[in-house]
């Protein structure tokens, strides 16, 4: 792990190869960079991936939340990002944002158009926020509170890992097609959400429902003209898909693939499938045709 000041900001990444193609990755919320653990190894070595995490998570930098959460705003972070390009000397590059991670990019393009080439957006909050659920605050307490209850809830994200009966019953265990490194994976990952700021915790979800109040960032959409490729998967239990079928018709030049055997989180239930998909999306010069569903246990679909 390596960590640079980013502004005025510590922020730690991990860095995967080298070479002109480079893509800057940012995780989702409550997340760290090891959501992309089973992904990287898989990448060519000539296409360099940057995956940072965002102040508050990780072993980036926590600084103490404000009293309206403003140093923790999807703005904020999409200031670190851009300061960290800057630190690294990377003029232009590619972005890939997973969950929050896509309103951090949507933020970035606004704030510098110039600066980047294509998105790829895996279930992304979309520029419009996120209408919060009733409860929902108390269910990220709960989670912050209690490892077990964070065990629960991040199941959800990723669901094909776990028996469908147990995920209703509250008290997921993992299906027998989940692998031993996803097992032990998704273990870390619940482990890592033990150390993340407040300002992750509850000042994310402020700043999601403010955007949806205000839709401001919404309303720059024509001008992210930027390629974009956006991956739902039809099992995903925690962005709603009219959002991001919504997001896609209005922005100027983007697609949609949605994938039936996956949930929020196909860096962690199908990472084969994502490696491919960076590398047909980052490395072509031309635009991808379109992405063949792959089933978890089967293989491609044909």
């Amino acid at each position: 792990m390596r960590r640079a000041k980013a502004g005025n900001i510590h922020l730690s990444y991990v860095e995967h190869g080298h070479g002109d193609d480079v893509v800057l990755a940012i995780h989702g919320n409550p997340g760290c960079v090891d959501w992309l653990d089973l992904v990287l190894p898989l990448l060519p070595p000539t296409l360099r991936v940057i995956a940072v995490e965002c102040r508050g998570c990780g072993d980036s930098e926590k600084p103490e939340p404000a009293h309206d959460y403003s140093n923790y705003s999807m703005a904020t972070h999409a200031v670190d990002m851009i300061a960290l390009l800057d630190v690294l000397g990377i003029a232009r590059c590619h972005l890939y944002g997973h969950s929050t991670g896509g309103m951090i990019c949507s933020h970035m393009l606004v704030a510098q158009p110039a600066r980047f080439r294509k998105v790829l957006l895996l279930d992304p909050v979309t520029p419009f926020g996120l209408r919060l659920a009733p409860g929902h605050i108390g269910v990220l307490s709960a989670m912050k509170a209690d490892r077990n209850a964070a065990f629960a809830g991040l199941a959800t994200a990723m669901p094909t890992l776990f028996r469908a009966e147990s995920l209703a019953a509250g008290e997921p265990q993992f299906a027998d097609t989940a692998s031993t490194s996803q097992r032990r994976l998704f273990g870390r990952i619940v482990d890592m959400t033990r150390g993340l700021s407040d300002g992750i915790w509850f000042g994310t979800p402020h700043d999601l429902a403010r955007e949806w109040d205000s839709q401001a960032l919404a309303a720059r959409m024509p001008v992210m003209t930027h390629e974009h490729l956006v991956l739902f998967g039809k099992l995903d239990y925690w962005i709603p898909r009219d959002d991001v079928e919504r997001m896609v018709a209005q922005l100027p030049n983007a697609r949609l693939e949605v994938f039936p055997y996956v949930g929020h989180s196909m860096s962690v239930e199908i990472p084969l499938l994502l490696a491919r998909i960076f590398i047909d999306f980052f490395m072509a010069r031309s635009k991808a045709a379109p992405i063949r569903p792959v089933h978890p246990v089967h293989g491609v679909l044909q």
